[in-house]
């Protein structure tokens, strides 16, 4: 489908200072003995480390190339070399409308280039304003009904419950072709940084005892109804960002069993107070809410995103994004990424009617012959190409309609190899005694409670989507057996897989966020060029980012924070080291 909606209108051309690679910096060329001096302990066990934690991707998964784009040996263990680099390929570079192989972009889109979002692979980058052309832009959209209440009859109600509005997709748009609209008119987008003032509500104040001074900072987004075009508008909501996170090593977190993130829930559920839609305390086992129905009706447990949406990498960030981030269609997904609000909101417009009777004489046009017919008769087929819940529905007809799958079966398998098979980078340092004294006030205090610091992964029998069982079937090949593995890894990624609650100031929507791996951030600096981190990228280095953590006392780790609050500069410096080092 190279011309999805080929009006005769205006090619998209970003800067072309988007076809980037993903390392430019000659550091991510050097490998981990040129970065420092003091290297020589390299791999070798001391007082405080094993051996194994210089590898945090265990043996198959770690490079020691100080990269994020560094494919693992378990891809090259496969022999997948030419498909990692097949697979990079879709995402550094830009999607267009008719481009070979990057086709189909449109008509309404968040990004156009998956790096875009992921500067160098890594953490998205802190923005004052929303822009989706700006490269290191990783903010998306969270636009949802907040919880609310209301009485009826003498009894309290609570309504909505943070559920994302529905007249915009769930990641929400703000790019299109001609003649149509940007479902939402980023122009009208505003980030308002504020600053946290005297002492948070736990009772810390913006120093430590010793008089070292730090700030906290955090947005406030607003959309004016105004800024969408669609039909009809939302009303009663809110607005919070996400950030993009680094999508190296999620392979490795891929392979971790259900029953050992069972068991750690467990765990955790005898001190804690768990996401209820995800942990039934009473039942001491999984809730109704933690089961994800993947597209062939296996339920697996969620364990991907923030907000724990996802349950294989195959159905989640990655593999989902090629195809709405961009809404680059492909033989599992034949339909767009979009809101009947929006398809109405279009079909209703005249200058959009107007557009395609000027414009529509293409036969290569999807409106074509109907721009010579009346309004009514444009307005019901742009309706009808534009809504995905038509569309969905139409099958053989819809497929007739829009020709074939943009992205093909191998290319989308090239993809997921490179997806699945990215390794995470060595660790640095260990040897250094800050570092060493670091890991043990990381311990001390109780920061691993919930950065829990090692998995063993076990079998890694990964789930098999449609688009990957039609390319193996396609080729003579085994489904189950075609992306890279990562069996029985000792692995370092520095997270618990379970969703804790922070209390900040403008929460994350549900205040629920699952515990963020901490594994390769302190290259974030010398790659990206920022250190941003949390959800929203308000923290703009380790101390702000531990200090959020105990805004309220009501933190699941306000006990830890106040420990770090109360550590002398030496032992918190260590701890940022030590951080910086794995």
């Amino acid at each position: 489908m190279a011309n999805k909606f080929l009006l005769k209108s205006p090619l998209l051309l970003l800067m072309s200072g988007l076809l980037l690679t993903a390392c430019s910096d000659d550091d991510s060329k050097k490998g981990l003995g040129e970065l420092e001096e003091e290297e020589n302990q390299f791999g070798k066990a001391n007082d405080v480390f094993t051996a194994s934690e210089w590898y945090p991707g265990g043996e198959m998964g770690t490079t020691e190339n100080a990269s994020y784009s560094a494919i693992a040996s378990g891809a090259q263990n496969m022999g997948l070399e030419v498909n990692f680099n097949k697979g990079e390929d879709f995402f550094e570079h830009l999607y267009t409308y008719s481009d070979e192989p990057r086709k189909g972009l449109g008509p309404a889109w968040v990004r156009s280039s998956c790096i875009a979002c992921h500067p160098s692979y890594g953490h998205g980058k802190r923005q004052t304003e929303y822009r989706a052309n700006t490269i290191g832009n990783g903010y998306l959209l969270v636009i949802y009904h907040p919880v609310s209440d209301y009485t009826s009859d003498g009894v309290r109600y609570t309504k909505n419950g943070s559920n994302y509005i529905s007249e915009v997709t769930g990641m929400p748009q703000t790019k299109a072709m001609a003649p149509f609209k940007a479902p939402i008119d980023e122009n009208q987008i505003t980030i308002d940084w504020k600053k946290v003032e005297g002492t948070m509500p736990s009772g810390l104040p913006l120093h430590f005892p010793d008089g070292e001074a730090y700030e906290l900072i955090y947005p406030e987004v607003n959309i004016p109804v105004t800024a969408f075009n669609t039909n009809p508008k939302p009303t009663d909501y809110e607005v919070r960002l996400e950030s993009t996170i680094g999508i190296y090593g999620t392979g490795l977190l891929d392979a971790i069993s259900t029953e050992d993130m069972k068991a750690q829930y467990a765990k955790e559920a005898a001190h804690a107070t768990l996401n209820p839609n995800m942990w039934d305390a009473a039942a001491n086992d999984w809730a109704p809410g933690a089961y994800y129905t993947l597209a062939d009706g296996t339920k697996a447990i969620k364990k991907f995103t923030y907000a724990m949406t996802r349950a294989s990498l195959q159905d989640g960030a990655g593999a989902n994004a090629i195809w709405n981030i961009t809404n680059v269609t492909r033989s599992d997904r034949r339909y767009l990424y979009s809101t009947t609000a929006w398809a109405r909101a279009m079909s209703e417009d005249p200058e959009v009617i107007s557009y395609i009777r000027k414009n529509g004489a293409s036969k290569s046009s999807l409106v074509h012959p109907y721009y010579a017919e009346s309004d009514e008769k444009i307005a019901e087929k742009v309706f009808n190409l534009l809504d995905m819940n038509t569309a969905a529905k139409g099958g053989d007809k819809y497929t007739a309609a829009f020709g074939e799958p943009e992205m093909n079966d191998k290319d989308y398998y090239d993809f997921m190899v490179w997806h699945r098979g990215l390794a995470v980078p060595a660790a640095r340092n260990l040897d250094d005694p800050t570092v060493k004294r670091g890991k043990t006030v990381f311990n001390q205090i109780g920061c691993a409670m919930c950065h829990r610091p090692s998995w063993q992964t076990k079998e890694d029998n990964y789930w098999a989507d449609y688009s990957l069982k039609a390319y193996a079937n396609a080729n003579g090949l085994d489904a189950n057996n075609i992306l890279p593995k990562f069996a029985y890894q000792t692995i370092w990624p520095y997270t618990d897989m379970v969703q804790h609650r922070l209390y900040m100031e403008n929460d994350i929507r549900t205040g629920w966020c699952r515990t963020t791996p901490l594994w390769g951030r302190g290259l974030s600096l010398r790659l990206t060029g920022a250190e941003d981190r949390l959800h929203d990228c308000r923290a703009r280095n380790e101390i702000e980012a531990i200090m959020w953590h105990g805004y309220s006392q009501q933190s699941d780790a306000y006990f830890a924070v106040k420990n770090f609050y109360n550590l002398p500069k030496k032992d918190r410096d260590a701890l940022v080291k030590f951080l910086r080092s794995i």
